[in-house]
This record gives structure tokens, C-alpha cells and sequence, in this order.
């Protein structure tokens, strides 16, 4: 009987087929595990409008990829959202045009117009937050506008470019990416409106433009409020003054804003002049010489409302008192000189602004002066927002 010749089997062949097995079974093949449960529904992306108003960030250049000059305002809000097409893997984005211009060339009565917009498109249920594409040279102060006026707690993220989308290296794409992740983010919510720039989340009441650079958005001392970091949105503080759903600015009815000058105060300064008057005049001064304390004191005796904000805007404490001292009257023979005792109406005071550039105070009184005159009630308003 011929003999069968026996296959040999080597140690490694052994091994490989018990792998095969140990693997069948992590993986819940038929070697005994279950059959793995079917996956359930994506979870759905949230929401985010974004609303264009142009500026740097829908920059074209003449000679592209240059260091040359550009057209702010030239991309639509289409056009900037598809050149960042990872903006799909954190939010369903929507666009709206609201302007396309130079951020210099936005009106108070363009933020008014834009608050009420971003209003109405929060009252979606389905909308987790909006951002705002706006050009770096006005971007702070339409931000604190909107800090002031959006009256709900989603958030609302303000974003911009120091350099144009057809420029060496742009900085718009990864800016507007991290707005849209603020944006969509949960943690966002009750934050105020804010600014997100080189990855910074910074509040919209104290960030200022300090360089026409990237990384040029700073807060001062104060108003950062965390980091767009590789896993999202991380918050480590929270601003504690009025804004959104607290907020008691309405605009409902509200077209245009009462006029507020701007004015500087400097040694040898003898005050500004108006005519007609304004309804109200903030000044960046740490202390009027004594021609403007009068100037400023004739213009509160006349209806004006004064408010005194440090030119620094750094000023935690309040102002100093602004009023220029008093006039000495001659003295007699052999006595001092004593200041005229006071007669007539009393004068009404100055409104000092807190830690708020003069550029903010500014925006503050003219929303203010929609609900009141009174230089105390305002004063009020200064220290709550």
C-alpha cells in the first residue's frame, strides 16, 4: 500500500491561522461574535448664516498673489464660503450679501440695519449662530454695536482679514473657519457677540485693531475670551457686563441715531465748536486745561451731553473729575484768593465712560441717547454695559 505522504505544517502557518481566528472573533465574524449593530443617523451639522459685508476679506488684487494693492469688497459671500470647503465638515452654511464695501464706508444707519437683520435671523429655531465677514479698518466698532443691540444669547461671531484672498498666504480662509466653529459651537452660546481673529475668540467690547497685520486684534488688558484650538472653540472666560437677551436696547422704530461727535482734548486745547449742537460729544482726554473745562461746561449748560473717556480707553475706574477749577476772584488786602461762590442753575454733569475706547463710547451714547437724556440715567448705562 502506498504510502500518503504527510503535508508538513510549519509553526508560522499555525500562527497565522489562530490570528485569523482571534481576528474573526474581535471583528464578530462567524467564528462566534455578534453581528455588529447598524450605524444610526449622522448627527445633522448645525446651522450658521454667514452675512458679507466685504472689506479686506472679499479682497481681489490686480496682480494676484502679489504684495500689491487690492479692491476690497469683490468677492460675494458664495464666493468666500467655497474657498474654504472644509466650512462643510463642522456647519450647514448659509450666505446672505448684506453690503459689499470698504468697512470705512459703513453708516450708523448700516448698523442699525444690520442689527435688526441678525435679530430676525436668530429667531430661527433652526440657526445655531451667524458670522459677520467684515473689513479690519471699522471691524471693532460695528462688532460693539452689535454687542449692544443683538438681543439674543446665540452666538455671533464678527470676522475679518488683514491681508486680501488673492494675496501671498491669506488669512481670511483660516479665519472664517474658526467664526464658523465658534459659531457652531454650543459652548458660544451666551457669550455676546465676539471676535475670532488668528485663531483668538476676543470680545466684541474690547477688541481694538492695533496693527494693519495679522495677529493685529488685541483686548487690551482685558476680553479674551479663549482659543480656536485643532479639536474647536475653547472658552475660559466670559464677559460679565449687559449684552444680548439682557440687553434693554431695542431698535424697534429706531431708523437713525442721534448724533454724537467725537473730540480730542491736548495741552493748549480751548475745546471744540458746534453748530448746530449735537445731542451729545464724547472726548478721549485724561484732563481738560481750563479754556476746555469751559467749553465743555457751556456746552452741558446748553443741552449737551458730555461723556470723558481715557484716549487710551484703559480707564478701569472712571474719570477723574473733567471740570476746569474755578476762577479765582481778586483777592482783598492781605487775603487769598477764594473761588466765587456758585449761582444760577446747576451744571450737569459728565458722563465718564469705563474702560471703553472713545471710538465704543461713542457707539454706547449714541444707543443710549434712544432711551434718555438724563446725564445720570446715563451714567447708569456706562457702568452696567
Amino acid at each position: 500500500m502506498p504510502l500518503i505522504p504527510r503535508m508538513r505544517v510549519s509553526p508560522l502557518s499555525t500562527f497565522a491561522r489562530a490570528a485569523l481566528v482571534v481576528a474573526a472573533l474581535l471583528a464578530g465574524g462567524p467564528a462566534g461574535a455578534q453581528t455588529p449593530a447598524p450605524a444610526g443617523p449622522p448627527t445633522p451639522r448645525p446651522k450658521v448664516l454667514v452675512v458679507a459685508t466685504g472689506g479686506t476679506i472679499a479682497g481681489v488684487q490686480n496682480a494676484p498673489g502679489t504684495l500689491g494693492g487690492y479692491r476690497a469688497g469683490t468677492l460675494t459671500a458664495e464666493q468666500i464660503t467655497a474657498s474654504v470647503p472644509e466650512l462643510a465638515r463642522f456647519a450647514q452654511v448659509e450666505t446672505e450679501q448684506f453690503s459689499n464695501v470698504a468697512s470705512t464706508l459703513i453708516t450708523p444707519e448700516m448698523w442699525v440695519q444690520l442689527a435688526r437683520r441678525i435679530n430676525a435671523a436668530l429667531a430661527r429655531e433652526d440657526l445655531a449662530g451667524v458670522v459677520v465677514t467684515h473689513g479690519t479698518d471699522r471691524l471693532e466698532e460695528t462688532a460693539f454695536f452689535l454687542y449692544l443691540t443683538v438681543r439674543s444669547a446665540k452666538p455671533v461671531v464678527v470676522v475679518g482679514a488683514q491681508r486680501p484672498a488673492t494675496g501671498i498666504s491669506p488669512d481670511g480662509p483660516i479665519n472664517l473657519l474658526a467664526a464658523v466653529r465658534t459659531a457652531a459651537s454650543p459652548q458660544a452660546v451666551g457669550k455676546g457677540v465676539m471676535v475670532v481673529m488668528d485663531d483668538r475668540i476676543l470680545s466684541a467690547r474690547e477688541s481694538r485693531k492695533l496693527y494693519q497685520r495679522t495677529g493685529g486684534f488685541s483686548t487690551g488688558e482685558m476680553g479674551m475670551l479663549g482659543v480656536v484650538a485643532g479639536n474647536g472653540p475653547q472658552f475660559f472666560f466670559a464677559p460679565a457686563r449687559r449684552f444680548g437677551p439682557r440687553s434693554e436696547f431695542d431698535l424697534a422704530g429706531v431708523d437713525t441715531l442721534p448724533r454724537v461727535e467725537l473730540a480730542y482734548s491736548y495741552p493748549g486745547g480751548t475745546g471744540p465748536r458746534f453748530d448746530p449742537l449735537p445731542p451729545g460729544v464724547v472726548v478721549a482726554t485724561t484732563g481738560f486745561t481750563r479754556a476746555e473745562g469751559e467749553a465743555y461746561r457751556d456746552l452741558r449748560m446748553k443741552g449737551v451731553v458730555v461723556v470723558t473717556a481715557f484716549t487710551s480707553g484703559e480707564n478701569a475706574n472712571g474719570g477723574a473729575t473733567m471740570d476746569a477749577p474755578p476762577l479765582a476772584e481778586p483777592a482783598a488786602a492781605g487775603g487769598e484768593r477764594a473761588a466765587p461762590a456758585p449761582t444760577g442753575p446747576p451744571v450737569p454733569p459728565t458722563v465718564s465712560a469705563i474702560h471703553l475706547t472713545p471710538g465704543k463710547a461713542r457707539i454706547l451714547l449714541m444707543v443710549a441717547l434712544t432711551r434718555t437724556k438724563d446725564p445720570r440715567e446715563l451714567q447708569r448705562i456706562f457702568e452696567e454695559y
